[in-house]
Formats: C-alpha cells, structure tokens, sequence
C-alpha cells in the first residue's frame, strides 16, 4: 500500500478506542451521509458462520466468474494487503481509487466514533455501488446481528456456514448464543441456505428462520454429502456427482456441497453445471490447507520435506485440520503455530496432539494480542503435544525442525495473522 493510504488507516483506526464494538448505529449515521449506497448494490449474497465462509465465497465466485457473471466480493481480515478485501467485478480494487474511497468516508464521518472495520465497510459499499456487477458477494466480519455488512435490507440469498464456538467475547458463551447472533442476517422471504451444524446451533438457525419467515435449504436435512475416492456425491433437493474441489481437506466437499446448494437457489444468476464444475477446480483462498512450494521457508527445508499454511484459529478448525493429518501418515508432521491470546489455544490444539510429531511455537510477529512463544508451547503441552517448545521465529522454528531426518511435513497454523505474515514473508 502507499504511504497515503497506510496514513488514511490508521487514522480511521483511532476513530473508536474499541477495536470491535457491534452496533448497526454508527454504520447507518455514515451511510445516510453517504447517500445510501448499501441501497444501490447488486444483487447481494450474504455470508455468515464460524469455519468456512471464505472457501464458500471462493466457490461461489469461482462458479460465478465460470458462468460470465461480473462479481463483487466483499472479505476480511486481509492477508498481507488490506486491498484484498475489495474485489470489484473480478479486481482487487485499485490504489488511487481505495485511497479515494478512504477520504471521501472520513470527510464524511469526521470525529465521530466509528470503527475500523465499519468505515472500511462504508468504503467498500461506495466502491460496489458505483461499479457494475451482476452480483455481490458479502461476507460478515463477525457475528452478523449486528455486523456492519447487516444494513442491506433484502439481499437475494443469505447463507449460515458452520458455527462453533469462538469470539466467545462478543457472542456469548454457548453456540445457541453464537448462532442466535449468526442467525440475526436472515431476512423475511429470503432463502436461506445453512451448512451442516450442531444441533444446539441447527435448532436455533431454523427456529429464527420460521420466525421472520425465511425459506431454509439445510444439508443434512434438505441434501447430503457422500465422499467418493474422486469427487463426492449430492442427494436431496441438490444432486449430482462432483469432483473434490480445489481447496484442501475433506471438509471442504462440505463447503463446496453449500456453495452448490446456494448456486443452485440464485434463479436467473444459477451458474449452469459445466460452470459450477469449473468453480470447484478453479476457487483459490490462501492459507487454507495451502501447500507453499517456493520462498525462504521452503528452501530452508529438505527436497523432500513439504511446507503447509492454514489459518484455522478455534475448535472446529483443529478438528478439521487433524482429519488431515490422520491422512498424512505416511511421513510425522511438525507443527509450526502462533495464536491471539483471544482463542481457546488448548481447545484449538488438543485435537492435533495425536497427529502432530513435535510443535514449535512462535509470538505473531507485530501482534499485541499474541500469544507468547512461551505461553503458547505451555498451551501445546497442556493440549497434549509433549515435544512443544518456544521458537524465536517462523524461520527459527522450520530451520530447527529442518536438522531432523525426513521426509517430513510442516504445517504453519494457528491465526490468519500469522498466516499473512508468512505469506507476505515468504514471497
């Protein structure tokens, strides 16, 4: 990013003490003076849930794109740029138009409190307005009741991926808590399409549907997944045989059956089969089970070593991540891991300790709210993993794990801030 728009956000970072503080207020003052421009999007799918958002996003705009629709895709945090929030009908927006974006929401807004993720979200609503597209898709920063995203009044499909427990602090402290939040995007007459969830989380999802009158496609209910040594197979109101997606791991036949199951239900936005089929092998989200083939850390390691990335952070994303490494058993695997002294780092981790051969733990770096390297080894012992020690650094740990006989896996894991700071490190 340049300097200017480096100033611009952190500026607009200073604008509210608290770094997230869910109230609808704020937004719709800044909107209003904008004009209104979450009135004058496009066609817009609304995302929300714990694990999995992101990958279902990918499909839908992989699928989509396939189709000949023009995209805006809405999604946050950012990795190593905050452009990558911003995708406008199939770009990362750009520099100058960003930083104008930016400057014309703080002029609006002046002194008055708002958050970061608020603003930006403004901005973002300007630079989709203004813009052609065929279709917007929106993701939810975080909950969705009250989430800056949830202003837009009748989007044309709403969609719940799997809850679990995390941001305990701003959701509550149960998952019918948590999806009762969630749950807060659907909207009356809007179809609803809702992942495979616990049932506490389920019931909860369709009890508020029935309440404001929201038609629900729910799998496990309405279609089911079935994994084939190729692909996977639907059966229910969706069906079909499909290939295993681009995106890594098993759990992400879920992802891609949900993303199906919403293609399906857009009306005349359906992508046709061919399309869909090529979304599934076209979607791309990095630090998903993404497997690093080049930079520092890779050349740090033995020819025959392989590097992961995930950015899975609570309880589910451990357990999904374990499911991989009971596949990986050909070679040990060495965990590489940062968290947010937010999360339920043990919760997180204890599912790993079965798979995981050793762990070395790092502080994120440019994080205040990390974990220490010390702290977050002693939250790895206590999950299990006996060979759990601190690191300097994400060099420092793979280097180390590197002097032993291979061949070996190494997964990086436990924040997307972490993540993004090896991406942007690691070339």
């Amino acid at each position: 990013m340049s300097p200017a728009t480096d100033a611009v956000l952190a500026r607009l970072s200073a604008l509210h003490p608290k770094v997230i503080d869910l109230s609808l207020g704020r937004v719709e003052r800044l909107l209003e003076r904008l004009g209104h421009p979450e009135r004058r999007l496009p066609p817009v799918v609304h995302v929300a849930g714990t694990n999995g958002k992101g990958s279902v996003v990918a499909y839908l705009r992989a699928m989509l794109e396939a189709g000949g629709r023009r995209v805006h895709v809405y999604t946050s945090p950012h990795l190593v740029r905050f452009h990558e929030r911003i995708r406008l009908a199939g770009t990362l927006i750009g520099e100058g138009e960003l930083l104008a974006l930016l400057e014309e929401c703080e002029r609006a807004n002046g002194t008055e409190p708002i958050t970061f993720f608020e603003i930006t979200t403004a901005a973002a609503f300007l630079a989709f307005a203004r813009q052609p597209a065929d279709v917007l898709l929106l993701e939810v920063g975080l909950g969705g009741r009250l989430d800056a995203t949830n202003v837009v009044a009748r989007p044309l499909a709403s969609v719940i991926t799997p809850v679990s427990m995390d941001h305990m602090q701003f959701l509550g402290d149960s998952l019918a808590a948590i999806a009762g939040e969630k749950a807060g995007i659907l909207k009356p007459g809007v179809p609803a399409f809702v992942g495979l969830q616990e049932p506490a989380a389920q019931a909860v999802i369709l009890d508020r549907a029935a309440a404001v009158g929201a038609p629900v496609t729910a799998a496990g209910r309405d279609f089911s997944v079935t994994l084939r040594g190729d692909g996977f197979s639907l059966a229910g109101v969706v069906s079909g045989d499909y290939p295993r997606p681009a995106l890594r791991g098993t759990y992400q036949c879920d992802n891609a059956a949900l993303a199906i199951a919403t293609a399906c239900g857009l009306g005349p936005l359906r992508p046709d089969d061919a399309a869909i089929r090529r979304g599934l092998s076209d979607a791309v989200w990095p630090a998903r089970m993404q497997r690093l083939t080049r930079g520092p850390l890779v050349e740090a390691l033995p020819a025959d070593w392989q590097l992961w990335l995930d950015g899975g952070h609570n309880e589910a994303a451990g357990r999904m991540l374990a499911a991989e490494l009971a596949d990986w058993d050909d070679r040990p695997c060495y965990l590489v891991y940062g968290m947010l002294n937010t999360k339920a780092a043990e919760a997180f981790l204890a599912p790993l300790a079965r798979g995981a051969a050793a762990l070395r733990a790092v502080a994120i770096p440019g994080e205040p709210n990390s974990l220490s390297a010390e702290a977050a080894a002693q939250h790895a012992r206590s999950a299990g993993i006996a060979d759990a020690v601190p690191a300097d650094s994400v060099a420092a740990a793979v280097a180390g794990l590197a002097r032993r006989t291979g061949p070996a896996r190494v997964l990086i894991c436990g924040s997307l801030y972490l993540a993004g700071r090896v991406l942007a490190e690691n070339g």
